[in-house]
């Protein structure tokens, strides 16, 4: 079935694209939704009437598009996450999240136009941001271990332990050393 996008939809296409989607999902969810119509072939002159008289409205758009991508030209993403001892985040890096540490950056993005596989392992990963159907911009994202792994953490506190284990046990042994040798003399 072929569907005129009124709107865009990630993963589907973009608005006024016409895509071929299976009759259930256009008649189901796209159409009662609003987000598309049925492209009869008047739908389809009209479209191709409109977007003729819209062009400069378009290359208007595209031209904004590629400015917000040209600020993000740069920019890299480091996030922390507490991770576990196999490297495992708790939870999961999505694109919510690139979208708060861009806010706190200045990049007011909404998360719906980012596209990305949720993280859940530490590593470096990239981000899409979609501003147009034709203009992408890339953000690396770097997620990095909040919290030191346990292992380490247990490997340098155990030399410490066996310090303060061995001290204790050598003062017990002078002592008893001091006293067999007073009660040495004492013998004879």
């Amino acid at each position: 079935m072929e569907i005129i996008l009124k709107e865009d939809i990630i993963g589907l296409g973009f608005k006024n694209d016409i895509v071929n989607v299976k009759s259930g999902y256009g008649r189901n969810y796209l159409i009662p939704q609003g987000k598309g119509v049925i492209a009869s072939p008047s739908a389809k002159k009209v479209l191709a009437e409109n977007l003729r008289q819209q062009a400069h409205k378009l290359a208007a758009q595209k031209a904004a598009a590629e400015e917000l991508a040209a600020k993000l030209e740069g920019v890299a993403l480091t996030i922390p996450a507490k991770v576990s001892i196999t490297g495992q985040l708790y939870g999961s890096v999505n694109t919510g999240t690139v979208a708060e540490e861009l806010k706190k950056l200045g990049h007011d993005i909404d998360r719906k136009i980012i596209t990305m596989r949720d993280i859940k392992t530490v590593g470096s990963f990239v981000a899409l941001v979609h501003y147009h159907k034709e203009v992408t911009a890339e953000i690396p994202v770097t997620v990095v271990a909040e919290n030191a792994p346990v292992e380490e953490t247990v490997q340098a506190e155990a030399p410490a332990a066996e310090d303060q284990a061995e001290t204790p046990a050598a003062e017990v042994e002078a002592p008893a050393a001091t006293e067999a040798q007073e009660e040495a003399p004492a013998a004879e």
